[in-house]
């Protein structure tokens, strides 16, 4: 039971992980867009970063991911070794 919920949790955090980097740059405006660089820092860094916002957009994504491969795994049986992919044959 205790394995059971360390590797959802360990699912879960892998799936976070890689949603927050995609979700990262939506609604972001760079200091070059609003004409207001700092000294000392790039063009590209965001005028206004906004943490709380990016962690809930996130774990709201990341959520319903988890749901869908929640679902597919356990009531449709779904697997990695469900994926179909090309052997070679070396014997020939």
């Amino acid at each position: 039971m205790v394995q059971q919920i360390i590797a959802s949790l360990a699912v879960y955090f892998v799936i976070w992980w890689i949603t927050l980097f995609a979700v990262l740059p939506f609604g972001l405006r760079t200091q070059a867009e609003d004409k207001h660089v700092v000294f000392g820092t790039v063009e590209s860094a965001p005028t206004k970063f906004r943490a709380w916002r990016v962690v809930f957009f996130t774990t709201l994504v990341s959520a319903l991911i988890y749901g869908a491969w929640y679902v597919a795994s356990h009531y449709f049986g779904l697997s990695v070794d469900s994926i179909p992919r090309f052997v070679p044959n070396y014997d020939k």
